[in-house]
């Protein structure tokens, strides 16, 4: 519907008339062959009773209605109107097109959300903050969220059930996977291969959560870490959620005697320098050490990767 024409200063030009509501265009629309114009929504309700313009009666389908030039938009624009509030004190007279901005602000505005203070700190509109009772609306807000409460537990509770029966299948899976193997060789060999493509995905879901670490003293690396430094690692990788079946590997993996060619004695380590800055390394939080993995490290050669990956412990240098 169409703004009143008595909210506006001076004389409306009748081509800036809806013929529907016999009001001010509001997001006008324009028939594209006879080009009468009206409201948005004046002209969407009459076409869903009648698809004919209302001037004229020509065929007419919400697909066909376009927008208005913009010098009708412009002139629609500079006309001059009073605020909504009006009848609740706002003095304002301002450009149509600064209507709606107005209107967000206006402090007369009785729907104005407003905070209350007395002791709820809820948002409430303007014109019923006299009525508001904060004791009420708390005991609502309470029955609101236990019964949200209630319903993401039931939620929670039908997510149990289904992980739990998905567990069940998927044991029942493995022990049929497991007779098969028993009983055909050829099986046997797919089984096992299954099963290596698991455990792989595992450990590179695993690596993906970890975060990206920086090593910038390379010449910090402890070739021969003792046993205590050892243990503080590999229990720092457990509270990481470290696959467990690749967690003795690397820890094993962390002493130069289990390193690659590249990496196994001081000289090959001091002629590689360069290709340290080729490996992705992760984090181990909290320590000066970092992963070095396989799946991360594909790119590098073999003579710089064991399986599963590295664990590289420094004295200092890592970020």
């Amino acid at each position: 519907m169409g703004f009143e024409v008595n909210r506006f200063q001076g004389d409306v030009d009748e081509e800036l008339i809806c013929p529907i509501c016999s009001g001010v265009l509001e997001d006008p629309l324009q028939a594209p062959d006879c080009e009468h114009v009206f409201c948005k929504a004046c002209i969407t309700q009459w076409i869903s009773r009648q698809p004919t313009c209302p001037v004229d009666r020509q065929n007419l389908t919400p697909a066909q209605l376009t927008q208005v030039p913009r010098i009708l938009r412009n002139l629609l624009a500079r006309l001059t109107i009073s605020c909504d509030n009006a009848q609740y004190g706002c003095p304002r007279e301002l450009n149509l097109d600064t209507l709606t901005a107005h209107l967000e602000e206006c402090d007369h505005n009785p729907k104005r959300p407003v905070l209350c203070e007395q002791g709820c700190a809820l948002v409430v509109p303007k014109d019923e903050l006299k009525d508001h009772n904060c004791i009420k609306e708390l005991r609502t807000l309470i029955q609101k969220q236990q019964q949200k409460m209630n319903e993401c537990q039931l939620e929670f509770n039908e997510l149990r059930f289904f992980i739990l029966e998905q567990r069940r299948e998927m044991q029942l899976l493995k022990e049929f996977m497991r007779a098969l193997k028993v009983s055909n060789p050829s099986m046997r060999a797919i089984a096992d291969a299954m099963d290596r493509d698991q455990l792989d995905r595992e450990v590179v879901m695993w690596s993906s959560s970890l975060q990206r670490a920086r090593v910038t003293r390379w010449g910090g690396m402890i070739s021969t870490p003792d046993d205590a430094l050892q243990r503080m690692i590999k229990r720092t990788l457990t509270e990481m959620g470290c696959p467990i079946h690749i967690l003795d590997n690397l820890m094993e993996n962390c002493h130069e005697c289990r390193w690659p060619p590249g990496l196994c004695s001081l000289e090959t380590r001091q002629n590689n320098r360069r290709q340290y800055e080729n490996y992705v390394c992760k984090r181990v939080p909290g320590k000066q050490a970092v992963l070095v993995l396989q799946c991360d490290n594909q790119h590098m050669g073999e003579d710089m990767m064991v399986e599963p990956g590295l664990v590289m412990i420094f004295a200092h240098g890592v970020e």
